[in-house]
């Protein structure tokens, strides 16, 4: 329901009902009620949209480039600060550093470690046994096995607590905190630098449209009770 358009149409109808009955409360309270719907409606309007003649109409999507900056700002200077993130790596239950690496590790391709294993036999005292049964290509079929154990071992590498330690150690000093906010910073900025003055606006009028509609209708409400006091006291 569009709370706006429902507020506005009863202000409408009571001023004209007001009007057509002669009934100077009535007529009052609707009035003052429109007065209020409309003007906060239209102010509304103006945050988004360019009015003609009226000067600072469309101000969101005028300024976009302020509201990308202070969005920056916000998320730099609140939330990415090189303390907060020392923070987050620094957590009792070193959570920053306890990323599960396994779905990483099953992707990754382990067949130049095979291969450099393999060099190091034939460049070694091996070399001629191997000659003898062979060659390097007996080895080919301890290859997939080979690969599967390493996988295995690196996952219970990166699980142990030596290596969160580390990683944790590592993570926490200056130079990598720094870095990762620089990175943060790029990310955030390259992705303001997509923003159009009217993917700003949509986005703010995505998250509060649904709220400034109660603005239109408490300006109907106290325009009406402005109205009605001002009726009465009109009488007296």
């Amino acid at each position: 329901m569009n709370k706006s358009l429902v507020t506005n149409f009863l202000a409408l109808i009571s001023t004209l009902a007001g009007f057509a009955l002669n009934n100077h409360i009535l007529y009052t309270v609707g009035l003052f009620a429109l007065s209020g719907a409309v003007t906060n409606w239209l102010a509304i309007h103006m945050l988004f949209e360019k009015v003609p003649l009226l000067y600072g109409s469309g101000v969101i999507p005028a300024r976009f480039e302020d509201f990308k900056i202070a969005i920056r700002q916000l998320m730099m200077e609140q939330f990415f600060t090189k303390e907060n993130i020392d923070r987050f790596l620094s957590t009792g239950s070193g959570s920053a550093s306890r990323i599960d690496l396994t779905p990483v590790i099953e992707k990754v391709d382990l067949t130049p470690i095979f291969n450099n294993l393999v060099k190091v036999i034939e460049d070694s005292s091996f070399s001629p046994m191997l000659t003898v049964v062979g060659g390097s290509k007996i080895l080919e079929p301890m290859k997939e096995p080979f690969i599967e154990k390493m996988k295995v071992s690196i996952q219970e590498i990166s699980q142990s607590e030596q290596f969160n330690n580390l990683l944790r150690n590592e993570l926490e000093q200056p130079d990598m905190i720094a870095n990762m906010q620089e990175k943060v910073s790029d990310i955030i900025e390259k992705r303001l630098n997509e923003l159009t003055p009217q993917l700003v606006k949509e986005i703010i009028q995505t998250m509060i449209k649904k709220h400034l509609g109660w603005l239109v209708v408490w300006g109907g409400v106290f325009g009406g009770v402005i109205g009605l006091v001002a009726a009465l006291t009109n009488n007296f």
